[in-house]
């Protein structure tokens, strides 16, 4: 971690803190709070505000893990999230851990690369270079057997009930039948996980957005050796739950073993 890096995550985490137990009492489940807290919080700690307010609640709800003095109030088998409640107001909510990661007895389905060399040479972070070859081996299309196309990435939306969200990046799609998909797509590098709320706030703009199309959420992660893994996933119970899962292996065409691709046939 960049020593930048670290300095913004202790300011982060007292304030996040503040916030947290200004409301939390033994016994609570959630809560909501609002944006200005933070500048409450910031002042009250003598800490200079963060430039983007917006970073700060983003970074623990996808990126880093909340304090430890919050997590010590979890019961066992819940934990806190972040969820969006409105326009700059946000819910903490206890919820079942869940964790889902790419299992390391699926096997890997080779793929020919149709990734530009170019694209590869110049994407700037994991989460880019994975969207974008995700995007030009048509990894979307194999995996769920429909044709789609990329509306926009990095989308930023509103959703009544939830407030700002991102999307990493938007799929339409279309099956033999007719029927309209809409297929958000987020991605995870490194040792990030998919969570709850991502999940939800996909299919809530959906609900809200494009109510006339299946939703059908999808989260793409870099394994080893650069093996993709993507899943298809859904709400359960308040618990993301997992449709399908499918790992792609992009080699050169040349390299296709011809007994495996015979073997796919069955």
């Amino acid at each position: 971690m960049a020593k930048n890096e670290g300095i913004s995550t202790n300011r982060y985490s007292a304030i996040i803190e503040s916030v947290f137990f200004d409301h939390w009492k033994k016994g609570v489940t959630e809560f909501e709070f609002v944006r200005d807290e933070i500048e409450v919080a910031a002042s009250k700690l003598r800490i200079e505000l963060p430039k983007n307010l917006g970073d700060l609640i983003y970074s623990f709800r996808f990126r880093v893990a909340l304090p430890e003095a919050i997590r010590n109030t979890q019961p066992e088998g819940l934990e806190w999230v972040i969820e969006g409640a409105g326009k700059a107001r946000y819910r903490f909510r206890l919820s079942k851990i869940t964790r889902i990661l790419p299992s390391e007895t699926l096997v890997s389905i080779a793929i020919p690369d149709a990734t530009p060399e170019l694209i590869r040479a110049y994407a700037l972070d994991d989460e880019q270079a994975l969207l974008a070859i995700v995007r030009y081996n048509r990894l979307i299309d194999t995996f769920l057997g429909l044709t789609t196309y990329s509306l926009q990435n990095h989308l930023r939306t509103t959703v009544k009930s939830i407030g700002q969200i991102e999307i990493d990046e938007l799929y339409i799609g279309l099956d033999k039948r007719g029927c309209h998909y809409v297929i958000p797509v987020q991605a995870k590098g490194g040792k990030d996980q998919i969570g709850v709320v991502q999940i939800a706030q996909d299919l809530a703009f959906s609900a809200e957005k494009l109510p006339e199309m299946r939703c059908r959420p999808i989260a793409a992660q870099f394994m080893a050796d650069g093996v993709i893994a993507l899943f298809e996933l859904t709400l359960e119970d308040e618990q993301v739950k997992v449709v399908e899962e499918r790992h792609y292996r992009l080699i050169p065409a040349k390299d296709l073993n011809p007994q495996a691709i015979r073997d796919y046939r069955d």
